[in-house]
């Protein structure tokens, strides 16, 4: 069973960066494609993007593409979500897991890790 830990949240300035983390403890990511996902309160679960294992492969959701850069790390068993030229609706409570495309693995979830920008 893979847990994870998601961190690198804050508060942020419309415009401004972060950089989310990943790390996976238990069994590793090792073989399997992760992304990361995003819920603003009252709003369902999204995907935000993923990465292949693999290769270098990576798809992104419309609403972040040219502005998130997902990559891993498979030495650190750990994958990276950078955000930059945030805006106010890219707040929310950001995940990952496992992943079937854009699909989470299963519902095992951290804690996730809260993201707000403010205008």
């Amino acid at each position: 069973q893979v847990q994870v830990v998601e961190s690198g949240g804050g508060l942020v300035q419309s415009g401004g960066s972060l950089k989310l983390s990943c790390v996976a403890s238990g069994r590793t990511f090792s073989g399997h494609t992760v992304g990361w996902f995003r819920q603003a309160p009252g709003n369902e679960r999204e995907f935000v993007a993923n990465i292949y294992w693999s290769s270098d492969t990576t798809t992104y959701a419309d609403s972040v593409k040219g502005r998130f850069t997902i990559s891993r790390d498979n030495a650190k068993n750990t994958v990276y979500l950078q955000m930059n030229s945030l805006k106010p609706e890219d707040t929310a409570v950001y995940y990952c897991n496992r992943v079937v495309g854009r699909l989470p693995l299963n519902d095992q979830w951290g804690q996730g890790t809260q993201v707000t920008v403010s205008s």
